[in-house]
């Protein structure tokens, strides 16, 4: 019998000082990881539930976010 391997969880981190607040990782995140927090900066509130998409760190207009796995 095989022993399984399991993919590595990928790691959401986010610059708060480069982060505007604009809100666009939130809306689109599949998995619904991001939040803007009452400061107005992106955190990731369920980071256990990022698929690794990408689309955070890809439309952040700020480069913000980097997910590192």
């Amino acid at each position: 019998m095989k022993a399984k391997k399991f993919k590595s969880l990928p790691s959401v981190y986010i610059n708060k000082a480069l982060c505007k607040g604009c809100g666009i990782c939130a809306a689109m995140c599949p998995k619904r990881v991001l939040v803007v927090d009452s400061r107005k900066k992106a955190v990731a509130a369920n980071p256990l539930a990022c698929a690794g998409c990408g689309k955070c760190e890809l439309l952040c207009p700020d480069f913000a976010i980097n997910l590192e796995d």
